[in-house]
């Protein structure tokens, strides 16, 4: 350890406040946030529990991500406010929480949970406090630099997409002018239903989930439906009692909730909850599928419900596609938007592993800085640029 610094445990430098039932103290017009673990505005209260500058950590479910509170605040019963004493920065507690896995401590059978008695016990290196301070600013400008960073990453990203779909929009705006509204040979308009088999989903019979890998995995949207294709969620819940089903390269298309619109390709058989329809035309799969990808926010329109899009078999069945008689042509329009989307994909993938190289940077930074590292070697400069 650097010269004139100390491990500490947390007990000797912090005090833990455990928050509480906000009931005696809600109030529409409270003074006062009232925050759980993940941060959310639950709600005012006319008093406090943590004052500025308190660190918020989950006792129960959001447990690793720490949020520094720049406010007075009342902390519900599932958040526990860190208060710095006397000689410990508040920051750079809020930094070391950061650097901290505090999934190592997790006790929860289901849900994770911290104890505040094992919390009491972690180890904290504490510098001198202008060392501290020090830190801090180091790691301000970093953390800021590298925020932004994340920021363009995102953008571009976000750029990407857009310019898949506006190529996409534009392929068949174009191929729309040309064949059926200019009466162009070889194309035809359908609907949906004509063309292909479409399969309601519906819920399975009792209370058939379960986590375990125990019978056939469960696709219940809208959840499934995320930035990732095919999502990860798919495969955490199975049913034992399956009923309607998908086949492994069905369409997989989500008609209910904030994500109706979105679309999938199935990689194996599955159980399709109330949220989900399969489509099937086995000849002409990849093309509706980029058909229905360019026409996404005209399903989600399509919704009905008062409080979250539903959309229909009859509505589904009706939605109007044009396509080109032949199967050579379409495969060749195919190639072109299957080129356009793998360029898209390798983009991606690309920024997301500059995301990564960032978050890897972060961790790199905070080790030194609690190692005494950061302030023996490195200038603010060096760690304020992020390429």
């Amino acid at each position: 350890m650097s010269e004139g610094w100390a491990m500490k445990q947390w007990s000797e430098v912090l005090e833990i406040r455990s928050g509480r039932n906000q009931k005696e103290v809600l109030n529409p017009n409270g003074k006062y946030p009232i925050l759980g673990s993940a941060g959310k505005v639950m709600g005012y209260a006319d008093d406090y529990i943590c004052e500025e500058g308190t660190t918020i950590i989950g006792r129960k479910g959001t447990i690793n991500s720490p949020l520094f509170i720049t406010k007075k605040f009342w902390n519900v019963d599932t958040a526990f406010g860190l208060h710095a004493k006397e000689g410990l920065d508040k920051n750079y507690l809020h930094y070391f929480c950061l650097s901290f896995d505090f999934t190592e401590m997790d006790r929860g059978s289901g849900r994770p949970s911290l104890v505040k008695s094992d919390l009491l016990k972690i180890p904290i290196p504490i510098p001198p406090l202008p060392e501290q301070k020090q830190i801090v600013a180091i790691l301000d400008k970093a953390f800021a630099a590298i925020d932004q960073a994340r920021a363009n990453i995102e953008k571009n990203i976000e750029n990407a997409k857009e310019l898949f779909q506006s190529k996409l929009n534009e392929i068949f705006s174009q191929l729309a002018l040309s064949g059926v509204e200019g009466k162009g040979d070889g194309w035809e308009e359908k609907t949906l239903g004509e063309v292909c088999e479409i399969i309601m989903g519906q819920s399975p019979k009792g209370t058939s989930y379960n986590s375990e890998g125990i019978g056939t995995p469960l696709i219940n949207g809208p959840v499934e439906f995320g930035a990732e294709p095919f999502s990860k969620t798919v495969m955490s819940k199975w049913t034992t009692q399956p009923t309607k089903l998908c086949e492994e390269g069905d369409l997989i298309l989500c008609v209910r909730g904030s994500t109706t619109g979105r679309i999938n390709i199935a990689g194996f058989q599955a159980c399709i909850g109330r949220g989900v329809a399969a489509i099937r035309n086995v000849k002409s799969q990849k093309w509706i599928n980029f058909f229905i990808r360019c026409n996404q926010q005209t399903i989600y329109d399509l919704g009905t419900g008062s409080t979250f899009p539903n959309v229909s078999s009859k509505i589904l069945a009706n939605l109007k596609i044009i396509q080109p008689k032949s199967i050579t042509t379409q495969n060749e329009f195919v190639d072109l938007m299957e080129e356009l989307d793998a360029n898209q994909s390798k983009m991606k993938s690309h920024y997301q592993q500059k995301l990564t190289n960032l978050e890897d940077l972060k961790k790199s930074i905070l080790q030194k800085a609690f190692s005494g590292a950061l302030t023996k070697e490195a200038t603010v400069s060096k760690y304020a640029t992020v390429q």
